[in-house]
């Protein structure tokens, strides 16, 4: 007994003592419900002996007895409370077996009791343990979302009971772990950074960790990333430039791109390259058109108090920009949900959310916004005595054209020699067909797996993620879409 509870736990104790007593086996609460239930019964009488132990379970706490046995039909029910810890109660034992019974089971049962309470009782606090986890690590991902849509007030007051503080300016990373390996290389993570990082789950990809950890860490933990790599084997990592905290957002954009390029490198360890941002580049032109693009969804009421409104609905297309189909996992929510609420996004922006190019608008447009220097709003009637602006418009920015020719540069390299092969080529095709791998290789004449392969050594060229959200698609669109204003046959 004491060897299988050591080993198995109580559904071990239990399969054993029905397998001795020929019959069902099982752990009740004191209303009957059958909290574990084992039968090796021949008789296939699984059912009725639980419904018959449920009935007289109920009854136990009234009779003032230790224990109880009742006979009915041709099987016999008896029942042993177990002893438990005073502040919880503990689950009744019983066994119901047909008659006559093995010789000894009575003494047998009362002497499985106290090892099956122990097993019980640290089942019991593991399972605590497990939702204090596991409403920690929900919270964690709460204070992240609202990191991510910029509600940086209540985001310190929910990260107030946790800890560590949430530091400003931050670094993210984001760690790639290997399979099943979670939850031992968070653990790896809080004791290289010494606790001083916040370490959250990703909820979209479940092989992820994402780290918040101060910008002015010491030497050792700026290196967090190589560390963990260095320590777990089969980790991989990439960390993000300095950005302040009500940045977070773009943090862990620059870390995704930086692990894509991360996975190819020997060290598996990468920290992004300085850039631009297009949201930025854009200046007060970029934010009162971001302004008159969004309007419609901003100042969208719903007709009913249970329907999203516009700042539910800003979230919803600010995850699915990002995570794609993955953002129901992000968001909670069904895929139903999402599909309803981005029919009705499309219809209130004028927009077609299938096209790359209208997806690429919306998230400059959002990402504008959500900087400081997008932060200020244009009123109604500065909008009404203005011309409206297009994103043409934006795109021919002279910081933006640079921002684009930047982008690119990189494609025109040693290594990228214009041939069968033109990355441009590949780029643009791939952006043509709305970044649909089927599409693209028939445009192309190649195989998909021959239209990933070339994409995914891209991605080491622009030292950004393509095929995994969140890609760079979007900057990629507007960089060729601004460089074909500028000079149409040079973009080419």
């Amino acid at each position: 007994m004491y060897r299988l509870a050591r080993s198995g736990g109580s559904q071990k104790l239990l399969h054993w003592v029905s397998g001795r007593a020929a019959g069902w086996a099982g752990l009740l609460d004191g209303d009957g419900t059958v909290l574990h239930g084992v039968t090796r019964s021949a008789d296939g009488t699984g059912v009725e002996a639980a419904a018959l132990a449920r009935e007289y379970a109920k009854k136990l706490p009234g009779l003032d007895a230790r224990s109880f046995s009742f006979d009915r039909g041709t099987h016999t029910a008896l029942l042993f409370p177990l002893d438990g810890p005073p502040d919880a109660a503990a689950p009744i034992l019983a066994v119901v077996a047909p008659r006559p019974l093995p010789d000894g089971l009575a003494i047998l049962l009362a002497d499985v009791a106290m090892p099956l309470a122990m097993c019980w009782t640290a089942e019991a606090v593991e399972r605590k343990r497990r939702r204090v986890d596991l409403a920690e690590s929900r919270s964690r991902e709460a204070v992240l979302h609202l990191l991510m849509t910029g509600q940086l007030s209540i985001a310190h007051q929910v990260a107030g009971a946790l800890k560590p503080n949430l530091p400003d300016p931050v670094r993210v990373y984001v760690v790639e772990c290997p399979a099943g390996r979670r939850d031992e290389v968070a653990r790896i993570c809080v004791e290289l950074s010494g606790g001083r990082s916040w370490i959250v789950r990703c909820p979209v990809y479940a092989r992820h960790l994402i780290l918040v950890v101060p910008s002015d860490a010491s030497a050792a933990e700026q290196r967090l990333g190589l560390r963990v790599a260095e320590a777990v084997p089969e980790c991989v990592a990439g960390v993000s430039e300095d950005v302040p905290l009500a940045d977070t957002a773009t943090g862990y954009r620059q870390a995704f791109h930086a692990l894509a390029v991360a996975r190819g490198l020997p060290a598996r360890h990468a920290r992004f390259g300085s850039a631009p941002d297009p949201a930025v580049a854009a200046g007060a032109a970029g934010a009162r058109w971001a302004d008159g693009l969004l309007h419609p969804l901003l100042t969208y009421l719903p007709r009913r108090s249970q329907d999203p409104g516009s700042q539910e609905l800003a979230a919803t297309l600010t995850s699915w920009l990002a995570f794609s189909s993955h953002a129901t996992q992000h968001l909670k929510i069904h895929r139903n949900t999402l599909a309803a609420r981005l029919r009705l996004i499309g219809e209130l922006l004028g927009l077609d959310l299938n096209r790359v190019g209208d997806q690429a608008a919306l998230d400059l447009a959002l990402r504008i916004r959500a900087t400081p220097t997008g932060s200020g709003r244009t009123g109604r009637d500065e909008r009404a005595a203005r011309p409206p602006l297009g994103l043409d418009d934006i795109l021919g920015v002279p910081a933006v054209r640079e921002w684009a020719a930047q982008q690119l540069r990189p494609l025109t390299g040693p290594g990228t020699a214009k041939n069968s092969a033109d990355p441009r080529e590949t780029l643009r095709t791939w952006l043509e067909c709305e970044a649909q791998l089927t599409a693209s290789a028939d445009a192309l004449g190649i195989s998909v797996p021959g239209v990933r392969k070339r994409l995914t050594r891209l991605e080491s060229v622009l030292g950004r993620s393509l095929l995994q959200t969140p890609s760079a698609r979007y900057d990629l669109w507007l960089a060729f879409r601004a460089l074909d204003l500028a000079e149409p046959d040079a973009a080419r």
